[in-house]
């Protein structure tokens, strides 16, 4: 695992040990990363799932403002912190479930990343949580990953889908009135 390009390109990210953690693939992220590219100059993201922070931490070296890294196991946000300090990188780090880090947050944001362990059914409730607290920028993206084709909700419009294999990426925005 490592960062695929912008300031960091290279630089390997300490990884899980074991089959417990699926980290997103390079190909996943390199091709995530090229659609989300012109959006990340001086973005405000959040990362629901962490993890080894691989996604907010690409994100940093491709030029995003700010990240808040989230995950509800410390072993999980330890090593992610690992990863930030090795890259000399800062951010926001929270240790709570996907909800109740989506009621503490305030601001707008232009990335929210979900990428829940597979088999969860988040993603309508996390769009649900994003909605009613007024999360998201003008014209900012929910990016939900997982192994199903996602569909957008009442309220949303899924404006991007990606299939890779077992992976699938759904981008997601506010629905236009």
């Amino acid at each position: 695992m490592r960062i695929i390009a912008g300031k960091h390109r290279g630089r390997v990210l300490a990884a899980f040990q074991g089959e417990a953690v699926r980290p997103t693939s390079d190909r996943v992220k390199e091709s995530l990363f090229q659609i989300l590219m012109p959006r990340l100059p001086g973005a405000r993201v959040v990362d629901l799932f962490c993890g080894s922070g691989a996604l907010g931490l690409e994100s940093l070296s491709r030029g995003a403002r700010y990240v808040i890294f989230n995950d509800s196991s410390r072993e999980s946000l330890s090593l992610c912190k690992k990863n930030a300090a090795a890259l000399k990188e800062e951010g926001e780090f929270h240790c709570l479930d996907y909800e109740a880090c989506l009621k503490t947050l305030s601001g707008k944001y232009d990335i929210i990343f979900s990428d829940p362990p597979y088999r969860a059914d988040y993603t309508e409730n996390i769009l649900r949580l994003v909605a009613a607290r007024d999360l998201l920028a003008e014209g900012g993206l929910v990016v939900a990953e997982s192994e199903r084709e996602e569909t957008a909700p009442a309220g949303w419009e899924r404006v991007d889908f990606r299939s890779y294999g077992r992976t699938k990426v759904a981008m997601f925005q506010r629905s236009k009135l």
